[in-house]
Protein backbone atom coordinates (compact mmCIF):
# COMPACT_ATOMS: atom_id res chain seq x y z
CA UNK A 1 0.00 0.00 0.00
CA UNK A 2 2.84 2.37 0.83
CA UNK A 3 5.21 1.74 -2.10
CA UNK A 4 4.29 4.88 -4.03
CA UNK A 5 3.68 7.18 -1.06
CA UNK A 6 6.10 10.06 -0.43
CA UNK A 7 9.01 8.83 1.67
CA UNK A 8 9.40 10.02 5.26
CA UNK A 9 12.57 8.09 6.03
CA UNK A 10 16.07 9.59 5.80
CA UNK A 11 14.80 13.12 6.33
CA UNK A 12 17.86 14.23 8.20
CA UNK A 13 17.66 17.78 6.91
CA UNK A 14 14.96 20.36 7.40
CA UNK A 15 14.87 20.76 3.62
CA UNK A 16 13.89 17.11 3.12
CA UNK A 17 11.13 17.37 5.70
CA UNK A 18 9.90 20.64 4.19
CA UNK A 19 9.67 19.03 0.75
CA UNK A 20 7.70 16.13 2.19
CA UNK A 21 5.26 18.45 3.99
CA UNK A 22 4.78 20.54 0.84
CA UNK A 23 4.05 17.39 -1.12
CA UNK A 24 1.42 16.01 1.25
CA UNK A 25 -0.21 19.42 1.71
CA UNK A 26 -0.71 19.64 -2.05
CA UNK A 27 -2.61 16.34 -2.12
CA UNK A 28 -6.25 16.80 -3.19
CA UNK A 29 -8.89 16.45 -0.49
CA UNK A 30 -11.51 13.79 -1.08
CA UNK A 31 -15.24 14.37 -0.90
CA UNK A 32 -17.32 11.97 1.16
CA UNK A 33 -18.53 10.27 -2.04
CA UNK A 34 -14.99 9.88 -3.44
CA UNK A 35 -13.75 8.54 -0.13
CA UNK A 36 -16.55 5.99 0.08
CA UNK A 37 -16.00 4.85 -3.53
CA UNK A 38 -12.26 4.35 -2.96
CA UNK A 39 -12.83 2.45 0.28
CA UNK A 40 -15.37 0.23 -1.47
CA UNK A 41 -12.89 -0.51 -4.29
CA UNK A 42 -10.18 -1.39 -1.80
CA UNK A 43 -12.26 -3.71 0.36
CA UNK A 44 -14.29 -5.30 -2.45
CA UNK A 45 -11.54 -5.69 -5.07
CA UNK A 46 -8.35 -5.43 -2.99
CA UNK A 47 -7.49 -2.35 -5.08
CA UNK A 48 -4.19 -1.12 -3.65
CA UNK A 49 -4.25 2.03 -5.79
CA UNK A 50 -7.52 3.03 -4.11
CA UNK A 51 -5.92 2.43 -0.72
CA UNK A 52 -2.90 4.52 -1.75
CA UNK A 53 -5.16 7.42 -2.68
CA UNK A 54 -6.97 7.20 0.66
CA UNK A 55 -3.69 7.24 2.57
CA UNK A 56 -2.09 10.01 0.48
CA UNK A 57 -5.07 12.34 0.87
CA UNK A 58 -4.90 12.01 4.68
CA UNK A 59 -1.13 12.35 5.27
CA UNK A 60 -1.53 16.05 6.10
CA UNK A 61 -3.62 15.10 9.16
CA UNK A 62 -0.87 12.74 10.35
CA UNK A 63 1.73 15.52 10.15
CA UNK A 64 -0.54 17.89 12.05
CA UNK A 65 -1.12 15.36 14.84
CA UNK A 66 2.58 14.45 14.98
CA UNK A 67 3.55 18.09 15.61
CA UNK A 68 1.74 17.90 18.94
CA UNK A 69 4.26 15.32 20.16
CA UNK A 70 7.50 17.15 19.32
CA UNK A 71 8.05 18.21 22.95
CA UNK A 72 9.63 14.83 23.73
CA UNK A 73 12.77 15.55 21.73
CA UNK A 74 11.94 12.88 19.14
CA UNK A 75 12.43 13.75 15.44
CA UNK A 76 9.27 14.97 13.74
CA UNK A 77 10.02 12.69 10.77
CA UNK A 78 9.95 9.65 13.08
CA UNK A 79 6.69 10.76 14.68
CA UNK A 80 5.14 11.23 11.23
CA UNK A 81 6.37 7.81 10.13
CA UNK A 82 4.74 6.15 13.13
CA UNK A 83 1.54 8.09 12.55
CA UNK A 84 1.50 6.96 8.92
CA UNK A 85 1.58 3.36 10.11
CA UNK A 86 -1.51 4.09 12.17
CA UNK A 87 -3.20 5.71 9.17
CA UNK A 88 -2.57 2.64 7.00
CA UNK A 89 -3.99 0.39 9.71
CA UNK A 90 -7.06 2.61 9.85
CA UNK A 91 -7.57 2.42 6.08
CA UNK A 92 -7.37 -1.35 6.28
CA UNK A 93 -10.07 -1.50 8.96
CA UNK A 94 -12.28 1.37 7.76
CA UNK A 95 -15.94 0.45 7.21
CA UNK A 96 -17.17 2.57 4.29
CA UNK A 97 -20.78 1.56 4.92
CA UNK A 98 -20.93 3.56 8.14
CA UNK A 99 -21.78 7.25 8.00
CA UNK A 100 -18.36 8.32 9.33
CA UNK A 101 -15.47 10.01 7.51
CA UNK A 102 -12.12 8.25 7.39
CA UNK A 103 -10.30 11.01 9.30
CA UNK A 104 -12.69 10.60 12.23
CA UNK A 105 -11.91 6.91 12.37
CA UNK A 106 -8.19 7.21 11.63
CA UNK A 107 -7.27 9.83 14.24
CA UNK A 108 -7.45 7.24 17.02
CA UNK A 109 -5.17 4.80 15.17
CA UNK A 110 -2.69 7.55 14.30
CA UNK A 111 -2.40 8.74 17.90
CA UNK A 112 -2.17 5.17 19.21
CA UNK A 113 0.91 4.45 17.08
CA UNK A 114 2.57 7.74 18.05
CA UNK A 115 1.79 7.21 21.76
CA UNK A 116 3.34 3.75 21.59
CA UNK A 117 6.47 5.12 19.89
CA UNK A 118 6.86 7.86 22.53
CA UNK A 119 6.48 5.36 25.38
CA UNK A 120 9.04 2.99 23.84
CA UNK A 121 11.59 5.76 23.35
CA UNK A 122 11.00 8.04 26.36
CA UNK A 123 13.73 6.56 28.57
CA UNK A 124 16.21 6.42 25.70
CA UNK A 125 15.63 10.06 24.82
CA UNK A 126 16.04 11.25 28.40
CA UNK A 127 19.29 9.29 28.89
CA UNK A 128 21.19 10.00 25.68
CA UNK A 129 20.42 12.93 23.43
CA UNK A 130 23.83 13.64 21.83
CA UNK A 131 26.47 11.51 20.16
CA UNK A 132 28.88 11.99 23.07
CA UNK A 133 26.20 11.02 25.59
CA UNK A 134 25.30 7.89 23.66
CA UNK A 135 28.96 6.87 23.70
CA UNK A 136 29.11 7.49 27.42
CA UNK A 137 25.89 5.56 27.99
CA UNK A 138 27.37 2.22 26.98
CA UNK A 139 30.69 2.77 28.78
CA UNK A 140 29.03 3.87 32.03
CA UNK A 141 26.63 0.94 32.00
CA UNK A 142 29.60 -1.41 31.73
CA UNK A 143 31.62 0.27 34.51
CA UNK A 144 28.96 1.45 37.01
CA UNK A 145 28.75 -1.88 38.87
CA UNK A 146 32.50 -1.76 39.48
CA UNK A 147 32.85 1.97 40.10
CA UNK A 148 29.71 2.74 42.08
CA UNK A 149 29.46 6.50 42.60
CA UNK A 150 32.33 7.92 40.57
CA UNK A 151 35.01 9.98 42.27
CA UNK A 152 36.32 13.14 40.67
CA UNK A 153 39.52 11.39 39.56
CA UNK A 154 37.46 8.64 37.89
CA UNK A 155 35.29 11.22 36.16
CA UNK A 156 38.40 12.94 34.81
CA UNK A 157 39.92 9.65 33.67
CA UNK A 158 36.78 8.52 31.82
CA UNK A 159 36.37 11.95 30.21
CA UNK A 160 39.94 11.78 28.94
CA UNK A 161 39.62 8.20 27.65
CA UNK A 162 36.40 8.98 25.74
CA UNK A 163 37.50 12.47 24.65
CA UNK A 164 34.51 14.23 26.22
CA UNK A 165 34.16 16.95 28.83
CA UNK A 166 34.01 15.97 32.53
CA UNK A 167 30.69 17.82 32.75
CA UNK A 168 29.26 15.44 30.15
CA UNK A 169 30.31 12.42 32.24
CA UNK A 170 28.69 13.87 35.37
CA UNK A 171 25.47 14.72 33.51
CA UNK A 172 25.19 11.23 32.03
CA UNK A 173 25.84 9.61 35.39
CA UNK A 174 22.99 11.63 36.92
CA UNK A 175 20.66 10.68 34.09
CA UNK A 176 21.48 6.99 34.44
CA UNK A 177 20.77 7.18 38.16
CA UNK A 178 17.15 8.09 37.46
CA UNK A 179 14.29 5.63 37.30
CA UNK A 180 11.69 5.03 34.60
CA UNK A 181 8.53 7.09 34.87
CA UNK A 182 5.07 5.78 34.11
CA UNK A 183 3.49 7.37 31.03
CA UNK A 184 0.33 8.25 32.95
CA UNK A 185 0.60 10.13 36.30
CA UNK A 186 0.06 7.81 39.27
CA UNK A 187 -0.44 10.46 41.95
CA UNK A 188 -2.40 13.62 42.66
CA UNK A 189 0.76 15.40 43.84
CA UNK A 190 1.32 18.18 41.28
CA UNK A 191 5.09 18.04 41.84
CA UNK A 192 5.25 14.35 40.96
CA UNK A 193 2.65 14.57 38.19
CA UNK A 194 4.78 17.05 36.29
CA UNK A 195 7.42 14.40 35.47
CA UNK A 196 4.95 12.01 33.81
CA UNK A 197 5.28 12.07 29.97
CA UNK A 198 1.51 12.32 29.53
CA UNK A 199 1.59 15.67 31.34
CA UNK A 200 3.89 17.08 28.65
CA UNK A 201 1.36 16.62 25.87
CA UNK A 202 0.09 19.95 24.64
CA UNK A 203 -3.49 21.07 24.38
CA UNK A 204 -5.08 19.27 21.42
CA UNK A 205 -8.39 21.13 21.51
CA UNK A 206 -7.54 22.90 18.22
CA UNK A 207 -6.03 19.87 16.53
CA UNK A 208 -7.43 19.67 12.94
CA UNK A 209 -7.98 15.93 13.14
CA UNK A 210 -9.90 16.29 16.38
CA UNK A 211 -12.01 19.18 15.06
CA UNK A 212 -12.93 17.26 11.92
CA UNK A 213 -13.71 14.17 13.97
CA UNK A 214 -15.99 16.10 16.31
CA UNK A 215 -17.74 17.82 13.39
CA UNK A 216 -18.33 14.49 11.67
CA UNK A 217 -19.65 12.97 14.88
CA UNK A 218 -22.04 15.93 15.32
CA UNK A 219 -23.32 15.55 11.75
CA UNK A 220 -23.74 11.82 12.30
CA UNK A 221 -25.81 12.38 15.44
CA UNK A 222 -27.94 15.05 13.77
CA UNK A 223 -28.60 12.66 10.90
CA UNK A 224 -29.66 9.92 13.32
CA UNK A 225 -31.95 12.34 15.15
CA UNK A 226 -33.53 13.50 11.89
CA UNK A 227 -34.21 9.92 10.79
CA UNK A 228 -35.63 9.04 14.20
CA UNK A 229 -37.98 12.06 14.21
CA UNK A 230 -39.17 11.32 10.67
CA UNK A 231 -40.31 7.88 11.82
CA UNK A 232 -42.92 9.44 14.16
CA UNK A 233 -46.43 10.62 13.44
CA UNK A 234 -47.06 14.37 13.58
CA UNK A 235 -48.42 14.49 17.13
CA UNK A 236 -45.65 12.32 18.60
CA UNK A 237 -42.99 14.37 16.80
CA UNK A 238 -44.46 17.64 18.09
CA UNK A 239 -44.55 16.29 21.64
CA UNK A 240 -40.90 15.16 21.51
CA UNK A 241 -39.81 18.50 20.06
CA UNK A 242 -41.77 20.46 22.66
CA UNK A 243 -40.43 18.32 25.50
CA UNK A 244 -36.75 17.98 24.51
CA UNK A 245 -35.80 20.00 21.42
CA UNK A 246 -36.86 23.57 22.15
CA UNK A 247 -34.24 26.05 20.91
CA UNK A 248 -34.61 28.26 23.99
CA UNK A 249 -34.13 25.24 26.26
CA UNK A 250 -37.52 25.75 27.93
CA UNK A 251 -39.29 22.46 27.47
CA UNK A 252 -43.06 22.13 27.83
CA UNK A 253 -44.53 20.28 30.79
CA UNK A 254 -46.82 17.28 30.50
CA UNK A 255 -49.63 19.51 31.76
CA UNK A 256 -49.00 22.12 29.07
CA UNK A 257 -49.20 19.50 26.32
CA UNK A 258 -52.21 17.76 27.88
CA UNK A 259 -54.13 21.03 27.73
CA UNK A 260 -53.00 21.66 24.15
CA UNK A 261 -54.12 18.25 22.85
CA UNK A 262 -57.15 17.85 25.12
CA UNK A 263 -55.94 14.65 26.81
CA UNK A 264 -54.61 13.75 30.24
CA UNK A 265 -51.00 14.31 31.33
CA UNK A 266 -50.65 10.54 31.73
CA UNK A 267 -51.66 10.08 28.08
CA UNK A 268 -48.97 12.56 27.02
CA UNK A 269 -46.42 10.63 29.08
CA UNK A 270 -47.41 7.38 27.35
CA UNK A 271 -47.14 8.95 23.89
CA UNK A 272 -43.72 10.37 24.80
CA UNK A 273 -42.44 7.00 26.04
CA UNK A 274 -43.69 5.17 22.95
CA UNK A 275 -42.15 7.80 20.69
CA UNK A 276 -38.79 7.53 22.49
CA UNK A 277 -38.77 3.74 22.05
CA UNK A 278 -39.64 4.12 18.37
CA UNK A 279 -36.86 6.66 17.85
CA UNK A 280 -34.28 4.37 19.46
CA UNK A 281 -35.24 1.58 17.08
CA UNK A 282 -35.11 3.93 14.09
CA UNK A 283 -31.64 5.21 15.08
CA UNK A 284 -30.28 1.65 15.25
CA UNK A 285 -31.37 0.73 11.73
Amino acid sequence: MSESLPAVTDLGSSRGLTQYLNQINSAPLLSAEEEKALAQRYHADDDLEAARQLVFSHLRYVASIARGFTGYGLPLSDLIQEGNVGLMKAVKRFDHERDVRLVSFAVHWIKAEIYDYVVRNWKMVKVATTKAQRKLFFNLRKNRARLGVMKETEVQAMAASLDVKPETVREMEVRMSGTDVGFEPETDDDTLRSIAPAEAIGDSSLDPGRLVSEADEQRHRQGQLGRALSSLDDRSREIIQARWLMEDGKKKTLGDLAERYGVSAERIRQIEKRAMDQMRLAAMT
